[in-house]
């Protein structure tokens, strides 16, 4: 899928960049896509012989061996390391576009930085690699017109495979590591030593924060605050941090693909609240809470999939939550070009649509789903002449292109 993704893109532009968490499978697909090339170079910032090649010769690049005449392939990792990086590539892309092709991974938020002076926008598309999902494991069946057009339809075939998929993702996470391993302790080895690297290396060596052991405690209280609105100050006076520290770390968990985070929707919702935002981890089986843990699953595969649309230019899509003063809340909206399309709530084994749901869809008058994490038929029911799909989470989630 992601080698489709990158050739679609790389058809008009001579730089790419692909961005995505650490130990997703970036340099992978990175090799495979360069396996198509005749003429190949991998750099790795990382790498000190490649680092010392590059700052002695800027343009080493040229000096490829080549097996044919055709178009050289470059692939640059981690070169978001480098201080002078986008003037660098700017360099790099203004000269060498109609001779070389270009990928620029890494993963350090490589989308940030198009913000601000010297950017390099106009010169790549950007594109990203997420661990493993469910669509992704099994195959869509579904292309993404006829979702748009008919988001409620659902397929009834390989439900067990589905499940069974679902389950994996649930106990291993979909890094590639721990959910190839299939070992719970391999799990939890990955998973102890995935935060910390980020966060004592990474994360420390490229913003200079100090104080990483308040920085590690910030991560250990997340998962217990996933599926509700997060309150930062209730952060702060248990960190005894200000305000602006912990909003800052947050950005930097963010950036770093630690966690991300949604923004409520307000449009048509009276009393609807409008700061607090809901957060949720790429390592999912952090989560205790059933209820937590299946919620941010479900937020993990539409993540996945508005990023997708997004980075093919299929619109201009977000994913949203909603919830009122009284405390009324929908787990997930979907929309494109700031107009509403899907309602999507989440219960661990209610198959009745839960009144905030009802409510919502008659006020936007979109189509809704409530998923289940337990197995049984799907239902489609009328509200106020708008459908509702009650369906198992794996059986729905696993078509979405």
């Amino acid at each position: 899928m992601y080698r489709n993704v990158w050739r679609e893109l790389a058809a008009e532009k001579a730089m790419i960049f692909l961005a995505g968490p650490r130990q997703s499978g970036k340099t992978t697909l990175a090799q495979m896509i360069a396996a198509e090339f005749a003429n190949r170079l991998y750099f790795n910032w990382d790498d000190p012989e490649d680092r010392t090649r590059l700052l002695g010769n800027p343009f080493f690049f040229q000096e490829i061996e080549r097996r044919n005449g055709s178009v050289p392939f470059v692939v640059f990792d981690e070169i978001h390391k480098y201080r002078d990086w986008k003037n660098y590539l700017k360099g790099v892309y203004d000269r060498f576009r109609k001779e070389f092709r270009f990928l620029i991974s890494g993963s350090g938020r490589l989308d940030i930085y198009q913000k601000g002076g010297d950017s390099l926008a106009g010169r790549y598309y950007l594109f990203h690699l997420w661990p493993f999902s469910l669509a992704e494991l099994i195959g869509s069946v579904r292309d993404f017109d006829h979702f748009r057009k008919h988001p409620l339809d659902v397929t009834t075939e390989k439900n067990a495979q589905r499940q069974g998929v679902w389950s994996k993702l649930e106990r291993f996470s979909g890094f590639p590591e721990p959910y190839l391993s299939g070992r719970d302790a391999s799990y939890r080895r990955w998973s102890n030593a995935y935060s910390q690297q980020l966060i004592r290396e990474d994360i420390r060596d490229l913003t200079h924060i100090q104080a990483v052991g308040d920085l590690e405690t910030l991560y250990y209280l997340l998962p217990s605050k996933v599926g509700s609105p997060l309150s930062v100050p209730s952060l702060c006076s248990a960190l005894k941090l200000s305000y602006n520290t912990i909003r800052s770390w947050l950005s930097t968990f963010e950036r770093f693909f630690l966690i991300f985070s949604l923004t409520p929707w307000t449009q048509k919702i009276s009393r609807a609240i409008q700061k607090e935002r809901k957060i949720y981890l790429w390592d999912t089986p952090r989560i205790k809470d059933p209820a937590a843990r299946f919620e941010n699953m479900v937020a993990l595969e539409l993540f996945r999939a508005v990023t997708l649309w997004n980075d093919m230019g299929w619109g201009r899509f977000s994913l949203h939550f909603i919830k009122n003063k009284e405390r009324q809340e929908i787990d997930f909206l979907l929309a494109d070009e700031n107009q509403p399309f899907l309602l999507i709530e989440t219960k661990l084994s209610e198959p009745q649509p839960s009144p905030a749901l009802l409510k919502f869809q008659t006020f936007l008058e979109i189509p809704a789903i409530q998923l289940m994490n337990k197995p049984g038929g799907f239902r489609k029911l009328s509200n106020d002449g708008q459908q509702i799909l009650v369906v198992p989470a794996w059986q729905w989630l696993s078509a979405i292109p």
